[in-house]
């Protein structure tokens, strides 16, 4: 027998073509577009293996100017730890500072980016 993609003798079910209904727009009606600007800040550091607690000046310098947006301007923030994007419930940001709220702490040499997104 000679390795060949599975090609079904006949069909199992029947698939009509899908409907596609064109959509009338008015000329009355008109789209506004607004442009807003956008800031992303972020922070690279890596974990020592035993704090929790991280700030500006953990900052791994070859990775340029790093900064802490005030949360309070952060339309968005995400925390990433090894890669992972991590739940709201597992830290904390207040001006300046990033707290880890789980019970243990990343191994050493981990990395911990924390991303905030202003709109």
């Amino acid at each position: 027998m000679i390795n060949q993609p599975y090609v079904p003798q006949k069909a199992t079910a029947y698939f009509s073509e899908p409907l596609i209904i064109p959509l009338k727009v008015s000329k009355s009606e008109s789209k506004v577009v607004s442009h807003r600007t956008v800031v992303t800040t972020e922070l690279f550091v890596l974990s020592d293996g035993v704090k929790k607690v991280y700030t500006e000046q953990d900052a791994i310098a070859d990775c340029g100017l790093q900064q802490m947006m005030n949360p309070a301007n952060a339309s968005y923030m995400n925390l990433f730890i090894n890669g992972i994007l991590q739940p709201k419930i597992n830290y904390l940001v207040s001006e300046g500072r990033l707290l880890l709220l789980t019970e243990d702490v990343p191994e050493k040499g981990c990395p911990i980016v924390l991303q905030m997104i202003q709109i």
